[in-house]
């Protein structure tokens, strides 16, 4: 692993008992919760979740008895409020048990889930949800860092994780999340009683505790450990040398003005899209490596990166001291024809008689050597986290293959998480776009009262909005305020006289 890229800041326990004090334990998983979705080191954005199990007065009976509450479907840990939980009764869930007919039959343990709700909560319980009811410990974490993955990842992950962890941490290989998989959770805590977390196989990571705070800091500390192990062991080129030479930022700038709107337009004849571009030194140091292309084929590992970011992405053959964006244009119709061809061809492998339709064909990352990464998606705070989710992918690639080799999940089991019916009702369970959603709307006068007006009617429609106007420290104000009201994914201003051509084309 270059220098460069070395992880230099340990991951900071950010625990505060002051801020603990008095507050009940569904409100301290809240707390936990959070902090953990706050560094992406831990988890990725809408990733892992937590649970714990809290003594609750039954509203039916008036006795005690146990709720599981876990991260509800959707949602991010970053953000969550006690809303985001599901909270279901633990002796409904044991009950269960009873009703398995076996892992062909795994999905329609689902739709028992609903009878398991405590108190008529509204929440949908995630298809996690039985990796927490069944593992016996009070405080549960399951996180996705790439550290941990990158071992999960690697051909020989379970050695790695007795090696690195001194047996306190116990190995799963791959499964699909389901009922099946929680478990074999319970069973391996049984027999090894005195495991610290569970490593699944090109997944993720399972900690607990008996405390909440004694769980997050069980989670940070086994999480650091990795980090540590790869960037000791980690060899220094893990995707091969470099094979290309970074483009300058102006040179990165005028390409990238020619190509996106051009890419933005062919990849939203089905659906309307919005790019995002990326080229952080960990990217950077990945697409330009000589091993990009073959890595980036074979696909990413953890179910929520390809979720994301579809199995594959498209790799540009591109060299920026060589070629220029007229290069890339001239094929960019045989590129996007051969990558849709290419999906089709593994949604016919890989479809049963059950499968959803197939969805969008075309891709939703772009690597390009030299210059960084493009994702689309639907719209620009979607496209930014498609991005964040394969530099987790990348992270994960370069640290399995430095202390390794990366294996990618077989493209069956990609299939079957890609288009898994319960990932498809969730799909459709999401609110329908606005109507502006996918466009940007450029708004002149953006520093006065109708400007904003404006910009603010566009984006409660959905759009992205480019405020312009020459008076700086008004357009400055202005695009601040709405992007405390809308996020700051969705909101750009530049200084400039829409009057004057040459201001125009300047900025």
């Amino acid at each position: 692993m270059t220098q460069a890229l070395k992880q230099k800041t340990p991951i900071q326990n950010r625990w505060n008992d002051e801020e603990c004090r008095g507050i009940s334990e569904p409100e301290s998983l809240c707390y936990r919760s959070r902090l953990l979705g706050a560094d992406l080191r831990i988890t990725n954005f809408g990733g892992g979740n937590t649970s714990a199990k809290v003594a609750a007065k039954d509203p039916l009976t008036g006795g005690e008895t146990t709720v599981l509450w876990v991260k509800g479907s959707g949602g991010d840990l970053g953000s969550i409020e006690l809303g985001g939980f599901s909270t279901l009764y633990m002796d409904k869930l044991q009950a269960l048990k009873g009703l398995y007919r076996g892992l062909e039959h795994e999905d329609e343990m689902v739709d028992y889930l609903p009878h398991c709700t405590f108190d008529l909560n509204p929440r949908a319980a995630s298809i996690d949800t039985p990796l927490h009811a069944y593992l016996p410990y009070t405080h549960i974490d399951h996180m996705h860092p790439d550290a941990i993955i990158a071992i999960a990842a690697a051909k020989d992950g379970e050695a790695l994780t007795e090696s690195i962890f001194g047996g306190e941490i116990g190995w799963l290989p791959w499964q699909r999340p389901g009922y099946d998989l929680g478990l074999k959770l319970g069973a391996l805590t049984s027999e090894k009683p005195n495991l610290r977390g569970i490593v699944l196989g090109g997944h993720g990571l399972f900690t607990w505790a008996e405390t909440s705070k004694e769980c997050y800091e069980n989670t940070l500390e086994i999480i650091q450990i990795a980090a540590d192990y790869l960037e000791e062991n980690g060899s220094a080129e893990p995707c091969g040398a470099s094979s290309c030479v970074e483009a300058s930022k102006e040179a990165k700038r005028e390409l990238l003005a020619r190509l996106m709107p051009v890419l933005r337009g062919k990849l939203s004849k089905e659906n309307r899209k919005i790019g995002h571009f990326n080229d952080s030194p960990a990217v950077m140091e990945f697409v330009n490596s000589s091993r990009c292309a073959e890595l980036a084929a074979m696909g990413t590992s953890c179910p929520d990166h390809f979720l994301r970011t579809k199995i594959r992405p498209l790799f540009i053959e591109f060299d920026p001291s060589k070629q220029s964006a007229d290069d890339v244009l001239a094929d960019i119709d045989g590129m996007f024809q051969r990558y849709r061809e290419g999906y089709a061809a593994y949604y016919e492998r890989c479809r049963r008689e059950d499968s959803p339709a197939m969805r969008d064909p075309y891709p939703v990352v772009i690597l390009i050597p030299g210059v960084g990464v493009l994702t689309y998606a639907k719209d620009k705070a979607t496209a930014r986290i498609s991005g964040e989710f394969y530099e987790n992918a990348v992270n994960v690639m370069r640290g399995a293959s430095g202390i390794s080799e990366y294996v990618a999940l077989p493209e069956q089991e990609a299939f079957n998480i890609e288009y898994w019916r319960l990932e498809e009702a969730k799909l459709r369970r999401m609110p329908k776009p606005k109507s502006l959603a996918g466009r940007i709307a450029v708004v002149t006068g953006g520093a006065g009262g109708i400007g904003r007006a404006s910009a603010r009617r566009l984006l409660d429609e959905g759009a992205c909005v480019v405020l312009c106007d020459v008076f700086a420290d008004g357009l400055a104000e202005v695009a601040e305020e709405l992007r405390g009201a809308y996020g700051p994914d969705v909101v750009r201003s530049v200084v400039s006289d829409v009057t004057d051509e040459a201001s125009v084309i300047d900025s």
